[in-house]
């Protein structure tokens, strides 16, 4: 009879036997990893990753991320290879071909098509003395002692480990090409991701209705830019340039004080320097000044004229936090 604990020791053992199995590949880096890097990183053309069954679903994870860190890659369906997408291989490209026996029937069919090609080829597998690791140029050595499979059959080890081989190569290759966030913008334009990447200020500002009064405006008027803008804020402003804010709080704070307001202007209760971006400005590090600073909006600069207000509600919208 299962019970919650009898699950819970058995998945406790899978990670356990996983995380060894991925400890000990730090043992089989060599030479021929680093000589890998190397050639892909030179390679003229892609990077092209081959496999059949699970490997497949890691080579393509591989190719992944591969394209999303600089390096141009395409996944190459060993099965499908043979029957006519051979054809996507370009000289100049470079083969990572995945395999953890290396002596399926399908790779010792590719292997020499392959090789008859020209392309420079990487082995992956966990047995270095199989075809495919002799026929390879350099082997990536992805041996594991078993599977976490109680039949030891089921690939979880043995994909886990090429699975990080491949990451652990990424890496190594975007770390080569000194890559930036603000390259792995370009490649990640979309969702939350994108935008903290590569989102600025001007980008969502509406500076068609920007808050602002001058010093010697009344209460009265101050209200009503307040109200009629939106956005909780005005910005007092004296020859386009920002003089200080007064938010719906300061009003507030004013009215507890006061009975009367008739004679008193925006410069008697606006807030002086108050926090300050730039267009250009990413909207993430505004996001953050007002995080840091308990403020929901900030003023918006360019070249020290007033160009509007940027609001905490229209940056949380966008999903970038």
């Amino acid at each position: 009879m299962t019970t919650t604990d009898s699950v819970l020791a058995s998945a406790r053992k899978t990670i356990l036997s996983e995380s060894e199995s991925i400890a000990k590949l730090v043992d089989f880096l060599d030479d021929d990893f680093a000589k890998s890097a190397e050639l892909i990183y030179h390679c003229k053309g892609r990077l092209i990753v081959t496999g059949i069954g699970k490997s497949a679903i890691i080579a393509s994870k591989i190719v992944a991320t591969m394209n999303s860190t600089g390096t141009p890659s395409m996944f190459l369906h060993a099965a499908e290879a043979i029957h006519g997408d051979l054809g996507m291989v370009q000289p100049g490209d470079v083969i990572i071909c995945i395999s953890k026996s290396g002596n399926s029937p399908e790779i010792k069919a590719l292997v020499p098509l392959l090789k008859r090609f020209g392309n420079p080829l990487i082995g992956m597998t966990a047995n270095k003395a199989s075809f495919l690791g002799k026929e390879s140029d350099f082997v990536l050595n992805a041996y594991v002692e078993a599977e976490s499979c109680p039949n030891n059959l089921a690939p979880t080890n043995s994909t886990t480990a090429q699975l990080v081989l491949g990451d652990a190569l990424a890496v190594c290759l975007m770390e080569m090409r000194n890559f930036k966030s603000e390259d792995f913008a370009k490649y990640h334009p979309g969702g939350a991701l994108g935008k903290k990447l590569l989102l600025r200020v001007v980008d969502m500002l509406d500076q068609t209705h920007k808050p602002q009064v001058s010093p010697e405006a009344s209460i009265k008027n101050v209200i009503m830019e307040i109200s009629e803008k939106r956005l909780g804020v005005t910005a007092v402003v004296e020859n386009n340039k920002i003089v200080g804010i007064i938010t719906d709080g300061d009003i507030r704070r004013m009215l507890e004080k006061r009975d009367t307001f008739s004679d008193l202007t925006a410069r008697d209760i606006m807030t002086q320097n108050p926090k300050t971006v730039r267009l250009n400005d990413m909207v993430v590090d505004a996001f953050n000044t007002m995080e840091n600073h308990s403020i929901t909006q900030m003023v918006v600069v360019d070249n020290g004229e007033y160009k509007g207000v940027l609001h905490i509600h229209d940056i949380l919208k966008e999903g970038i936090v």
